[in-house]
């Protein structure tokens, strides 16, 4: 089993916020808008990831995307979106090192 990552969404964040991603992440869940949240849902399960470890690596993609449209100035692209989420559990900003 995969033991657990410290550089994941820490359980210090603003509570506000961490719901406000973890909804975000239900809402695509639920409309399987785009599809591959649901697909990388069930994949990471599936490589022994449980649903909460799962949910917390989708999260970080949610909040790296969220980052990148606010800090640089530029729009939300969801192909990059879809190739982060296929990447996990490798995180976004784990591709630098």
């Amino acid at each position: 089993m995969p033991k657990r990552r410290d550089d994941r969404m820490p359980e210090r964040v603003n509570p506000r916020l961490r719901r406000a991603v973890f909804d975000i992440v239900r809402n695509q869940l639920s409309a399987n808008n785009p599809p591959e949240t649901m697909q990388t849902l069930n994949r990471l399960q599936a490589e022994g990831h449980s649903k909460d470890e799962a949910m917390d690596l989708i999260a970080c993609v949610v909040v790296s995307e969220i980052h990148g449209v606010m800090s640089e100035n530029r729009a939300f692209d969801n192909g990059r979106y879809v190739a982060a989420l296929l990447a996990l559990p490798t995180l976004p900003w784990d591709k630098d090192d």
